[in-house]
């Protein structure tokens, strides 16, 4: 037998050191070039991750982080579609959270977009107070924010860059001059209930104060109840059939923030053995395919439009942020109000 050498174990030990110090050239390496370390590691797994949800892209591409508020409405499904659709055909990586109408949902959503170290956040906020602090974070990071659908409550206006949404004040104008239009002929008192959304969001804010401001021209039309339903179909039943229980034939007006909320409400109105549209005007906001389907079979008499297709301005302004350029403070979509003779020809051209 081969008898061992007493220098072979000394032999190994240098080799073994040896060996430690390429590997820990061969990191250091790595960690300065070849294979990014730390965060840009995970800001580039989060890129090809989302590469693979696009099917396209490259390593430079936009990558926008979007916190979306919910899922309570067809609208707001329609406008998530948009979003995504959009940001598909713009070739920008889209990071998107659903947070079903929890504030605190979208700042840990917002917290991650910090983390993967996004190019743009997108914030449609579930309320309009208490985005202060989340807002800095996202500053102190230099991220850019452009605020949709929902504006915010902040001390300083410049922590986000632009606001594209509706004119809900205007909406609820709108919905006002429709109902003192349809009620010119009618003397005396007449009740007026309210369906509103949200509580403490924009559109159930300005929606109301527009609504109001017009409404107050004629002191004989009274507002009987306003009460919050979600924005959803249950609660809009719901709340209307308290409504009728408590008010019955004095109720001469709904007006409801969104379709779906007055789309239960019909169903509410016909149970109680009344004709939705006819006993009771009612006026919403929206201009959803299934809200013009029934205004345009005479039981609902009006819906004031509210576009849910953001997608395509914000992809527009996202590339041109990401360019350098100045966007507007506030974009405001363009809208129309629908009525029974105009509703069958929309009818055409709805795809949400």
């Amino acid at each position: 037998m081969h008898k061992m050498s007493h220098n072979t174990p000394r032999m190994a030990a240098w080799l073994w050191m040896i060996l430690g110090m390429v590997l820990m050239v061969s990191g250091c390496l790595r960690g300065n070039g070849t294979e990014p370390a730390g965060e840009e590691r995970g800001r580039q797994a989060a890129i090809g991750e989302l590469r693979g949800l696009a099917g396209e892209g490259e390593a430079d591409s936009i990558v926008l982080g979007f916190s979306q508020l919910g899922s309570e409405s067809d609208w707001r499904k329609a406008n998530t579609l948009s979003i995504q659709t959009s940001a598909r055909e713009s070739g920008i990586l889209l990071e998107f959270a659903n947070a079903e109408q929890s504030q605190e949902r979208q700042f840990e959503a917002i917290r991650s977009f910090i983390r993967k170290r996004v190019d743009v956040i997108a914030l449609a906020p579930v309320v309009e107070e208490g985005w202060d602090a989340i807002l800095e974070e996202i500053r102190q990071a230099g991220i850019p924010v452009i605020i949709i659908d929902r504006l915010v409550k902040v001390k300083d206006p410049s922590m986000y860059v632009s606001f594209i949404g509706s004119d809900f004040y205007l909406e609820g104008q709108k919905a006002g001059k429709y109902v003192l239009d349809k009620l010119a002929d009618i003397t005396g008192p007449a009740g007026i209930v309210e369906l509103k959304g949200t509580e403490g969001s924009t559109p159930s804010i300005d929606r109301g104060n527009g609504f109001r401001a017009v409404m107050a021209k004629r002191p004989d039309l009274q507002l009987l109840e306003s009460e919050y339903a979600d924005f959803t179909y249950d609660r809009g039943k719901e709340v209307m059939a308290q409504y009728l229980h408590r008010q019955g034939s004095r109720i001469r007006v709904l007006y409801s923030h969104n379709d779906d909320m007055a789309l239960g409400a019909i169903e509410a109105i016909e149970e109680y053995g009344l004709r939705p549209g006819r006993d009771i005007i009612i006026v919403s906001v929206d201009g959803t395919k299934r809200a013009l389907e029934q205004l345009a079979a005479g039981k609902i008499n009006s819906v004031v439009e509210c576009n849910p297709l953001l997608g395509p301005g914000l992809m527009q302004a996202v590339k041109e942020l990401m360019d350098g350029r100045t966007l507007p403070k506030r974009i405001v979509t363009p809208e129309t109000i629908f009525t029974e003779v105009t509703a069958e020809l929309e009818l055409e051209n709805r795809t949400y």
